[in-house]
């Protein structure tokens, strides 16, 4: 059959599937009654949907003991059958998202859509047409249907899409597991669910929310550009997508216009003995250099110090919870420097070699019923755990109680390895399976104790709450530090002193520093501001960040993440005129919609109809300011001139021959002034050329500044 007969006979067959299936749908979508029921008991044809071809296989080797098992392929993907008596069950892997969401419509506002293979969308999906040619063969003859993809909201439209449109939802199971050993699949299978509808409903209506939030704004930004300019550009913008890159805009343009101003702060080392140990001053701010050379010379003039306080305590330091998947990303970030979308591709690998746990799960909990001394037990097979886990052992007695953080996860436990010993790793898998694996230990470990000494010592000859400190710590019981060491307290010693005791000052310096501008961004914190704000799930807020480089939206400069130049243009529009579709308020709103959905507390087509009556009042003011926006746009792409630009850059003018971050930048040079002369006694030309020297002084403060020494401004 050829491709477009194949693709037209298709659709066909799903249109008159969904119509068929509806009234069905309805019934079933009441159900309340979860029914618990073993593989055994189904008679027939048993059609089981894995998510992918390595889950398929896992799940044929735990189900194997059954009966004869074969495995066939079909175009080179393969499936397993296994046959008992009257029973014979096939596995058959999707691969991922077999189907999406698509219009024939033109234009915006758009909300008809349909549901259509991927391969027909996308044209990297190409591959997905041949898992979809089988699913639909080996799900005609099914009596059961089982969808054993992964249990999230993902997995679980990923299988219900397959059986819906090929097979039958009326008989249909849920088989819901973590990780993929023989012993916990073959439990699920034991433990077989009616449908999971809530978190089918939740996943359909994001799916939904995603596409008509997305395809609405985005057709909406392109028309707004070819209005004014007759080309085709693409542009992009997304219900989660926007508000994170409105977040590192905001950063840039705060780190650009950032203006250092200078404090003071006193050096003080003394001596004990023959020991010299420096102190760390502990007033209240320096803010001019008299402050500081008047607190300097009293000090070298008394020339010794009072002892305060002096204390000394040995603290607990509890073991950290175990992971989930943001606490791995974030380690992984900090100690390999790996991007979360990375930790969690190779998690995911991880999970489908059987390795460890599902890692897509915000849980900080591990479960009582979970076999940790089995566990443990063969962690203790490979090499480099043998005597850590020999001493873990001894150290608790057997008694295994792992420490649990807040966080839950109402479908997966933490991340945990499952004991299964790896096969041939890659040096970054191993990398993240020895962090898992690490952290599992020490969630079981008794606190570490450290030692502490705190000695305030203050100034004879000045009035006042000057101080200066001196901490010192040493490690006195390793505890949970032996088996994760990554985070091991540095130890720096400090003398034994009595409170009244005088101590010598060795010397007494000024230090000039400069208040900091706003911390510059990563991956891992991009992240970990899209949880705290609750935008995105564990399954897409790496993959988003992503996204929005693989747009042009984002850069990696030095390290640090940045906006384009497009990111800025289209933030810049989007807040001006509507900044609904970049607020965090608003995706917040849905998501806790989405979350309402799946604990059955909201319906999916009132919130998706919210959403259409929320996009179609932010498009019609949008239409209203469609040649304003896209001529912003066209001048942000480059595609067209602005009348006048900015004497520093590209931009269009705002004021004084200055696009609006130029002006903003030279507002904010001559309001600060006044506190630099205060401070320094500078006049505004020593002013400018200190700040040209400083690194932490603003790219766009910089700029203005160089043309201010060539006269330009």
């Amino acid at each position: 059959m050829s491709k477009t007969r194949f693709a037209a006979t298709l659709l066909d067959y799903l249109r008159k599937a969904q119509e068929s299936k509806i009234e069905k749908e309805k019934t079933v979508y009441r159900q309340a009654i979860v029914k618990r029921v073993s593989i055994l008991d189904l008679k027939g044809n048993i059609v089981v949907i894995a998510e992918k071809p390595k889950a398929a296989k896992k799940i044929y080797e735990a189900l194997s003991y059954l009966g004869y098992g074969k495995v066939y392929r079909y175009s080179n993907i393969p499936y397993w059958v296994i046959k008992k008596g009257v029973l014979t069950i096939t596995i058959t892997p999707a691969a991922g998202h077999l189907f999406g969401l698509d219009t024939d419509e033109r234009g915006y506002p758009v909300f008809t859509y349909v549901w259509k293979p991927l391969y027909m969308i996308e044209k990297d999906a190409s591959h997905t047409r041949k898992f979809i040619e089988l699913l639909r063969k080996i799900c005609s003859n099914g009596d059961y249907y089982i969808n054993a993809c992964d249990y999230d909201i993902e997995g679980s439209v990923i299988g219900f899409m397959v059986i819906k449109n090929f097979g039958d939802v009326n008989k249909c199971y849920r088989a819901k597991f973590s990780s993929l050993t023989k012993t916990e699949l073959r439990q699920a299978f034991n433990n077989l669910t009616s449908l999971d509808w809530n978190m089918v409903e939740a996943g359909l209506c994001r799916h939904e929310l995603d596409w008509i939030w997305g395809i609405n704004v985005s057709r909406a930004l392109m028309d707004s550009v070819y209005s004014v300019s007759g080309k085709r550009i693409v542009l992009s913008a997304g219900r989660v997508q926007t508000p994170t890159l409105r977040y590192v805009v905001e950063n840039n343009i705060a780190r650009n216009l950032f203006i250092p101003l200078p404090q003071y702060t006193i050096s003080v080392s003394i001596l004990v003995g023959d020991m010299k140990y420096q102190l760390e001053y502990k007033g209240p701010l320096i803010e001019t250099r008299r402050q500081a050379e008047y607190i300097r010379d009293k000090l070298r003039e008394s020339r010794v110090l009072v002892v305060e306080d002096y204390r000394e305590d040995v603290r607990k330091l509890n073991p950290p919870p175990p992971f989930n998947l943001g606490d791995l990303q974030e380690e992984a970030a900090k100690i390999y420097k790996f991007s979360p979308y990375k930790t969690q591709s190779i998690a995911e690998k991880l999970y489908l070699s059987a390795y460890i746990s599902y890692p897509r799960t915000n849980s900080q909990k591990l479960p009582p019923t979970l076999d940790y001394r089995g566990i443990l037990d063969n962690l203790a097979k490979i090499y480099q755990y043998n005597a850590l886990v020999k001493t873990l052992l001894q150290e608790t007695r057997g008694v295994l109680k792992p420490v649990q953080g807040p966080k839950e996860d109402p479908a997966h436990p933490a991340i945990y390895p499952t004991g299964i010993i790896p096969q041939k790793l890659s040096s970054d898998e191993q990398k993240i399976y020895d962090l898992i694996v690490r952290r599992f230990l020490a969630v079981f470990a008794p606190p570490a104790r450290i030692a502490h000494k705190t000695i305030v010592l203050k100034p004879l000859t000045i009035n006042g709450n000057i101080s200066f400190q001196l901490t010192g710590q040493k490690i006195v019981y390793l505890g949970w530090l032996r088996y994760y060491y990554f985070h091991k307290p540095s130890e720096q010693g400090a003398p034994t002193l009595e409170v009244g005791e005088k101590v010598r000052i060795l010397s007494v310096s000024i230090r000039r520093v400069f208040t900091k501008p706003p911390e510059k961004l990563s991956r891992i914190k991009i992240l970990r501001w899209m949880e705290s704000n609750n935008i995105g799930t564990e399954a897409t807020r790496a993959r988003i960040i992503e996204l929005l480089f693989k747009r042009k939206y984002l850069k990696s400069t030095g390290g640090a993440t940045e906006a384009t130049s497009l990111g800025q243009g289209v933030i810049e529009v989007l807040t001006e005129y509507f900044s609904e579709l970049t607020s965090v308020e608003l995706t917040r709103k849905f998501e806790n919609y989405l979350e309402e959905i799946r604990i059955m507390k909201r319906r999916r087509e009132e919130v998706i109809n919210e959403a259409k009556k929320t996009l179609l009042e932010l498009l019609r003011r949008f239409d209203e300011k469609k040649k304003e926006v896209g001529l912003k746009l066209a001048w942000r792409l480059g595609i067209m001139d602005p009348p006048e630009k900015c004497l520093l850059c590209n931009r269009e003018v705002y004021r004084e021959n200055l696009c609006i971050y130029h002006f903003k930048a030279l507002e904010a040079l001559k309001e600060m002034y006044s506190e630099w002369r205060r401070r320094e006694g500078v006049n505004w030309e020593q002013y400018v050329r200190e700040l040209a020297k400083l690194k932490s002084t603003g790219k766009w403060v910089r700029e203005v500044i160089k043309e201010i020494i060539m006269r330009k401004i």
